[in-house]
């Protein structure tokens, strides 16, 4: 009788040590993930074996494919963002995903378990096999893209759609100066600014000269050997992701009652004051039903990513580097799992 109930004693405690994680037993589901315990460098980064996240009624479980590198990542890691965004350690990067819905908590109505999505999931996460979303920040994954293509579509198209569209409400017959045209943001912009009627003037350096052609710019400016405002007169709108003297020299090529939108600056009022121009910080947000309307024109063939590399999840950190220089052409993606094959 007394070796038995030493016996019910053992198995108890192993079972508790095995539900609180000893032995490398977990009861709870385990992924891999890329992790931040500091904010700081892209040296910070660590893959290791975290808890799955768990849906909440209100978010879909999503099994990531593949997922975006951003220019703005680096600043999150090193902790800018940490007030605005409500970002906290530990921390797992990857604010553009693209992958299949594993499972949807009770009150979520537009997704099921299956579904091919991309999307901007809000506080990051994308740099894991698994990350949950709310429904409005996932829309259905454009058919005529790869996971990985789609994963380069999200913050950017997103930034130029909401920028362009619903703040500047750009229209046939005006004329747009895009900077950083070859960018992850630029890139799109240029795309949208045409479909809308614009003629578009954008700005690269020598190396992605082409590219800006190819995606349709009018006027494409080598800033390494042009002085964009010498070329560039009497514009309608600018989109600014770069600010510091390329945010200064913008405002005399502007019209009247023109607009600067910028990504990173804070315009000068004083300037704003003298051209008669008025300007626009812009934040970009998820939104379902922008990324629909993105995905159809993917679809249709008049917009397209630019996808420069596709590195495995085990090159973050070399990923998050060359995010840090800002000279990416189109974006970097990272491959977490392979593609499905249907």
């Amino acid at each position: 009788m007394e070796k038995s109930f030493h016996v019910i004693r053992i198995l108890t405690l192993f079972a508790i040590l095995c539900a609180n994680g000893a032995f490398g037993i977990s009861e709870k589901p385990m992924m891999k993930a890329v992790v931040a315990h500091e904010y700081g460098a892209p040296e910070v980064l660590k893959i290791e074996a975290v808890t799955r996240p768990e849906p909440k009624d209100d978010e879909a479980l999503v099994r990531v494919i593949a997922s975006g590198v951003n220019p703005a990542d680096p600043l999150t890691l090193g902790g800018k963002f940490a007030k605005e965004w409500g970002t906290h350690l530990p921390l797992i990067p990857g604010y553009e995903i693209a992958g299949i819905v594993e499972r949807t908590g009770a009150n979520v109505t537009s997704l099921k378990a299956g579904d091919a999505v991309y999307g901007y999931p809000t506080f990051g996460g994308g740099w894991a096999e698994y990350v949950t979303v709310k429904e409005w920040e996932v829309a259905p994954k454009p058919k005529s893209l790869s996971f990985a293509e789609a994963a380069a579509v999200p913050m950017g198209a997103l930034t130029a759609w909401q920028a362009l569209v619903d703040v500047a409400r750009l229209h046939e017959g005006q004329t747009i100066l895009i900077h950083g045209g070859s960018g992850g943001v630029g890139s799109f912009a240029i795309q949208i600014a045409k479909m809308r009627g614009a003629r578009v003037i954008a700005t690269a350096s020598t190396a992605n000269q082409d590219l800006l052609k190819q995606l349709g710019a009018d006027v494409a400016i080598d800033y390494t050997k042009q002085k964009f405002e010498e070329i560039a007169k009497d514009v309608d709108c600018v989109l600014d992701p770069v600010g510091k003297d390329t945010l200064a020299r913008s405002y005399a090529v502007m019209k009247k009652g023109g607009i600067i939108l910028t990504l990173v600056a804070r315009p000068d009022p004083e300037e704003l004051e003298k051209h008669e121009i008025r300007a626009e910080g812009i934040w970009v947000k998820p939104n379902a039903k922008d990324l629909s309307e993105i995905g159809q024109l993917i679809d249709a063939g008049k917009i397209k990513p630019i996808v420069t590399q596709i590195r495995p999840l085990s090159e973050a950190i070399a990923a998050e580097q060359q995010a840090e220089t800002h000279h990416t052409r189109g974006k970097v993606v990272l491959r977490i799992a392979d593609e499905p094959k249907n």
